[in-house]
């Protein structure tokens, strides 16, 4: 009986191991062996492009990317559902990633994949994380506008009738709103918004258009991110007349939102895929973003973008990127109020 359970003990303890090396064998297979990704895009062709054809170069994998508004794809994926032929989604905004989270098609990342990433900027279950930061601002014209606001809250007022850009359909605004709901509650966010519509504010389809708004003295005031002042003014060739402007400390409007990604429930190419984010997420990528894009680097000491402070000195609030997850709500109290 001995000498037979121990063999059963040996012969079991075979099988795990055996079953362990196949495991790590099959994963590296995956990336060996995957040939093509396929990524849908809440980042800008323009934008993320380059990045995606260096990982192409180097990991000999070809990426089908499908570019769209966040919100749109988050969507997109909630249609398709199990079906998706998503294998990993990059969103511009955490709100959008929640929302794919919520509905659990999303697999959990494991503890080696974005590991320089700081907590803070990763879902509690590992379903999605971070890659970039980017701070909420207001843009403004230094010529039209002497008295800055302290809290995005005073945009209401009289002094910023018919000055004020937003874009209400873009998402990392709806994001904002969201937080908004979350911390105050969805009749101040009504207030807020219709307090904004009666005070003549501005409609633009997309950030930049604010910033370009701002320069041109068609406004002189918008709520933005904060790297749409340089990406104009690359855009142009030419300095621009606008200036970052931050909230007193705290204030909501300070808000420092993520782009992320998380790899479908629906991939089989799971391995392959996380293996981008590691790229997106390393830091030579990271430095690269912050120098080409002016977004932030997620990690711990990075260096901020060229004229801006560092991500800790900004005097972001506190805010659960996790929560943001219920983009419908915002979207339908943005209709309700008459701005989307």
């Amino acid at each position: 009986m001995k000498k037979s359970l121990k063999a059963l003990v040996v012969a079991t303890a075979a099988v795990i191991a055996a079953s362990l090396m196949t495991g790590c064998s099959s994963s590296e297979e995956q990336v060996a062996n995957a040939t093509e990704l396929t990524v849908y895009s809440g980042r800008s062709e323009e934008f993320i492009a380059p990045f995606f054809a260096e990982w192409e170069q180097s990991a000999g994998i070809k990426l089908n990317v499908r570019y769209g508004d966040s919100a749109e794809l988050a969507a997109q994926i909630l249609e398709e559902g199990a079906n998706s032929p998503a294998d990993l989604f990059l969103s511009q905004d955490a709100g959008s990633l929640g929302a794919v989270a919520k509905a659990d098609l999303f697999i959990e990342l494991p503890n080696d994949v974005a590991e320089s990433i700081p907590a803070t900027y990763v879902a509690a279950n590992r379903n999605w994380v971070g890659v970039t930061g980017r701070a909420r601002v207001f843009a403004y014209n230094p010529d039209l506008l002497k008295v800055l606001p302290t809290s995005v809250t005073e945009l209401g007022n009289a002094a910023y009738k018919g000055k004020l850009g937003i874009a209400p359909s873009n998402a990392s605004f709806q994001a904002f709103v969201t937080a908004l709901i979350n911390a105050q509650g969805a009749d101040f966010a009504q207030k807020w918004l219709e307090d904004l519509k009666a005070n003549d504010v501005r409609i633009y389809p997309k950030n930049s258009a604010i910033v370009e708004a701002i320069d041109k003295k068609e406004i002189s005031i918008g709520l933005v991110n904060h790297y749409y002042i340089w990406e104009v003014s690359e855009g142009l060739g030419r300095e621009i007349n606008v200036k970052n402007g931050f909230f007193k400390s705290g204030d909501l409007g300070n808000m420092i939102n993520v782009s992320g990604a998380g790899v479908l429930t629906s991939s089989k190419k799971y391995a392959a895929a996380q293996e981008l984010i590691n790229f997106l997420t390393s830091q030579k990528t990271q430095d690269q973003f912050v120098a080409q894009t002016h977004e932030y680097s997620l990690i711990d000491g990075a260096k901020a973008p060229a004229g801006l402070p560092v991500l800790t000195d900004i005097g972001a609030p506190s805010v659960d990127l996790n929560a943001l997850k219920d983009i419908q709500k915002t979207q339908d109290l943005l209709v309700k109020v008459g701005l989307l």
